[in-house]
């Protein structure tokens, strides 16, 4: 491909960062980021999304809080609706499943290895060792429709960060521990907590960050009328 655009290159170089570095990010890099990602399309101009950004202390209780929750519940499921629709459907529920064997593959964990794969996927709590982590809200009130700005957001920041030679990890696994974190970082009740976010620089040596999910055709989900 010639004459590829640096935004081209930011999206398709970004990918869900599932190794970082101790490296620490700046609290002045941060505000950067989220500088940037406020720009992010919002209908209304409603900008219904806050940010948590945890960081040392903070970030070490919320791993704790949730731990000790997992430990105590490990199957308990905090959140009023799942991260995927109940009985997932063809092609989803296939692409789903190819990922996550492609994941373990690629760490060398294979499937009757339950207890290795538990393991890691317990490291989500851990922000994947990222030195930040941040967490994303909305008002309980807020409808579909603020989901979606909320979506756009987030996007924002992960190009954003890409650009400044960050990583990130959009991480729903702490969707799950939903009423955890937001006790723990003193959310107000009516602030829903969607999902958390890893952020940091990545270990390029790590074998899972070699992992490059695919993606469809556009024939698979364009339908062009009229040209």
């Amino acid at each position: 491909m010639t004459n590829t655009s640096q935004f081209e290159r930011l999206i398709r170089a970004r990918i869900s960062t599932r190794a970082f570095l101790d490296t620490p990010v700046s609290t002045s890099d941060i505000s950067e980021l989220l500088d940037t990602a406020r720009w992010a399309a919002s209908g209304g101009n409603l900008q219904p999304w806050k940010v948590y950004v945890v960081a040392g202390d903070a970030r070490q209780r919320v791993i704790d809080a949730v731990r000790a929750k997992i430990e105590a519940n490990p199957f308990e499921d905090e959140n009023a609706f799942g991260a995927y629709p109940p009985k997932l459907w063809e092609p989803y529920r296939s692409r789903r499943f190819e990922l996550g064997e492609a994941m373990y593959e690629t760490l060398g964990i294979p499937r009757e290895a339950k207890a290795e794969r538990l393991g890691w996927m317990l490291k989500n709590f851990e922000f994947f060792d990222a030195p930040v982590g941040l967490f994303f809200t909305l008002d309980e009130r807020m409808n579909a429709n603020q989901w979606a700005h909320l979506g756009m957001f987030m996007m924002a920041l992960m190009l954003a960060a890409e650009d400044k030679g960050l990583a990130t990890c959009a991480q729903e696994a702490w969707m799950t521990r939903c009423k955890t974190v937001g006790e723990t970082l003193g959310i107000a009740g009516n602030e829903r907590v969607y999902c958390g976010m890893a952020l940091g620089y990545a270990d390029k040596d790590a074998a899972v960050n070699s992992l490059r999910s695919s993606r469809v055709p556009i024939e698979d989900f364009a339908v062009f009328d009229g040209f």
